[in-house]
């Protein structure tokens, strides 16, 4: 088979929850474990953590830097969380798609919705729920990072985003790590193997060629 031929472009992967429902553990599971498979950093204003690293977790930009890259219509989408501002740069996603690499977007609702606009192919999103109210109350005060004000805060989000999980294509109850890791990526290779509309017309190519040949080796049999 001509692999050129058919080489897809890649998916766009909105993966979206409440803070604590185990997003960003499943995410990193996925680009380690899956080939052509890429994070899209975001950049924020917001400071960095002392765990954190610049250009692997986020770029940490200033304000100003970040109004620019709006006004120079440099990023996808953008929005304001817990008083920051986070948005994903344009260029680095759109190189990664078209050789082929699928990108997973860590974001929230509203970046989604952003992105479904500016894309209306190749996009697959899924929202992870956490089990229970309570679990995830103690999973963020587990991660023992946040002050009790922020935990509310966070809870509040979680409230206001958790009205959203119908606007996605799946959706994953993570009560089980190991499980819900393992549905996270039967969806995203089952998505590789559909026919979308940006890559229908090289396959349509492939098979009339294949039609051809055959024609010819079964009138000169």
């Amino acid at each position: 088979m001509n692999n050129e031929l058919i080489r897809r472009k890649g998916l766009l992967l909105i993966i979206s929850s409440p803070s604590g429902a185990g997003k960003t553990t499943l995410t990193r599971k996925l680009i380690s474990d899956l080939s052509d498979t890429v994070l899209s950093v975001s950049v924020t204003t917001r400071q960095k953590r002392s765990n954190e690293e610049d250009g692997l977790h986020y770029y940490f930009i200033d304000d100003k830097s970040f109004d620019k890259m709006i006004k120079e219509d440099n990023l996808l989408e953008h929005a304001n969380v817990f008083g920051y501002n986070y948005g994903t740069p344009k260029d680095r996603v759109i190189e990664s798609i078209q050789s082929g690499k699928d990108v997973v977007f860590d974001i929230d609702w509203q970046g989604a919705s952003q992105l479904r606009e500016n894309f209306k192919d190749n996009i697959v999103s899924i929202f992870i729920l956490p089990p229970s109210a309570t679990e995830l109350m103690s999973r963020l005060i587990k991660r023992d990072q946040d002050s009790f004000d922020t935990i509310k805060n966070r809870l509040n989000a979680a409230y206001d985003e958790i009205k959203h999980w119908n606007e996605y294509d799946y959706v994953i109850i993570n009560d089980n790590l190991k499980e819900s890791y393992e549905e996270l990526k039967a969806i995203i290779l089952s998505e590789r193997i559909k026919i979308t509309v940006s890559n229908k017309s090289k396959i349509e190519t492939h098979v009339n060629k294949l039609l051809e040949d055959l024609s010819d080796r079964l009138s000169s049999s």
